[in-house]
């Protein structure tokens, strides 16, 4: 169930931050009303755990602000991190009835959430709902198969190439803001956080984005605040292609 911690927030649909990236991005006002009736929000602190893998799944919703993360444990207690929420993606599946994953607040988190029943009732009478959701479950799909990619071929320096385009892209898509100048935004994961998302040592993280910001592909100010002045010279080091892949 959702975790009795978290907090209640509220927000109105036509200020939503993601509102043309979400599940409902292609609702009429009259579909939007029918949400409103069935939608809460959520605020989740750093480090709170939204659902616990095997327990029941009241809800289906959207990330509105921060990351979370998707990971599986296995029986003798080794964890692995298969995943991020990113603002605007989707958590939880209709028609299954208790979550496949620990979800994990990694910063300050909100959440529109929707009580299952009833969504899953108006998907049924709103196709262009089902459809939004099957478009963004098909780009999570090549999402992960690209991050297969990521963690078994690629280099240190590769990978912390990929991740920050990954982020960079999604802030940029969410602020309606263009790929052509530099692009800047707040990296919301702590490097301890990469580095267990990545496969790596903390200190090759560390070395890698130093090494990074050494040779002019980022400015760092401060651990957080990360300037990309090219953003197709980024890609370069991840080893992908310019035309931003299937993370934008």
């Amino acid at each position: 169930m959702l975790n009795d911690r978290s907090l209640a927030t509220s927000q109105h649909c036509d200020s939503c931050p993601i509102r043309h990236r979400a599940v409902c991005a292609r609702c009429e006002s009259d579909e939007l009303e029918r949400l409103e009736d069935i939608k809460y929000y959520r605020k989740f602190e750093a480090g709170q755990t939204v659902i616990w893998s095997g327990d029941r799944m009241e809800f289906v919703g959207s990330v509105v602000s921060g990351i979370a993360t998707l990971t599986q444990t296995m029986e003798d207690g080794r964890t692995q991190m298969v995943g991020l929420l990113l603002p605007s993606d989707f958590v939880g599946r209709p028609g299954r009835e208790t979550a496949a994953y620990d979800v994990v607040a990694t910063t300050d988190l909100v959440m529109c959430c929707f009580r299952k029943t009833p969504f899953e009732d108006m998907m049924a009478r709103t196709p262009h709902i089902a459809q939004r959701l099957l478009e963004m479950t098909l780009d999570e799909l090549d999402a992960a198969r690209e991050w297969m990619l990521v963690l078994g071929r690629k280099t240190a320096r590769e990978k912390i190439a990929s991740l920050l385009s990954i982020i960079a892209r999604r802030d940029a898509s969410l602020n309606l803001k263009g790929s052509d100048g530099p692009l800047v935004f707040d990296l919301p994961l702590t490097r301890e956080a990469m580095a267990d998302y990545l496969g790596l040592t903390l200190e090759t993280v560390s070395r890698q984005i130093s090494a990074l910001k050494r040779d002019g592909v980022i400015v760092l100010e401060g651990k957080r605040h990360v300037t990309i002045p090219d953003m197709g010279r980024l890609l370069d080091e991840a080893g992908d292609d310019a035309d931003g892949g299937v993370f934008a």
